[in-house]
């Protein structure tokens, strides 16, 4: 959802970015303890079991110090997810062909961090949808416009077969990777992870790069 400036006239009244808010300056180093705490909660216990006094014991600050930057939990959750995917910038995605893109897919995947993280966003679809919005926001539809360029400049090069959908491949994709995340154990390597996705690629007819002809980039 996009937010713009209120027909009413409201945005009139909105401070200027060089307005000082009241009481103590805001330090830096408290709002990143604060996230790292609250997404650290999130991936080890779920947001169900998180709270704002947890978050700030764990981030070495008083209750009053995390209420001032969030007012509620879930708006903390929502800019700690925010925060975790704030260095992956949109043309890190750029890339060259299925196999690199498959490549950097294991990488991430192979990262136990990363996984359980994703499987507590997915878990609150029904009880928080706002933080798997936010994650769509800060990454996963960057992500999904990559994929989607990807597998259509692979059908153009004709890397694919006749009438493939690359949308509909990129749903193949996504959910061989919610089902990986799922089955298998959070210590599987990279490799297997790569080798996991081109079994499924190859049910439509797209072939593995042998692991010894990659290119030594990717």
């Amino acid at each position: 959802m996009k937010l713009g400036n209120d027909k009413g006239g409201r945005a009139a009244d909105t401070p200027t970015p060089s307005a000082q808010p009241p009481g103590r300056p805001r330090s830096r180093e408290a709002d990143e303890a604060i996230l790292a705490a609250a997404l650290d909660l999130l991936i080890e216990r779920g947001a169900g079991s998180a709270s704002i006094e947890q978050v700030a014991r764990r981030a070495g600050v008083t209750r009053a110090t995390v209420y001032r930057r969030f007012p509620t939990l879930t708006d903390l959750l929502v800019k700690a997810v925010e925060w975790e995917y704030r260095r992956v910038a949109p043309g890190t995605l750029d890339w060259p062909d299925i196999d690199g893109m498959i490549t950097d897919w294991a990488d991430h995947l192979s990262r136990p961090r990363a996984r359980r993280l994703i499987r507590r966003l997915y878990g609150t679809v029904d009880d928080l949808p706002e933080l798997l919005r936010a994650y769509d926001s800060a990454h996963g539809r960057h992500r999904g416009r990559a994929v989607r360029t990807t597998l259509e400049r692979a059908r153009e090069a004709g890397q694919l077969p006749p009438g493939s959908d690359p949308v509909i491949l990129q749903q193949i994709l996504s959910g061989a990777a919610l089902q990986h995340l799922a089955a298998y154990p959070d210590t599987t390597s990279a490799e297997e992870i790569r080798t996991y996705f081109f079994a499924v690629l190859g049910q439509v007819g797209i072939p593995a790069v042998p692991a010894t002809r990659r290119s030594t980039g990717q």
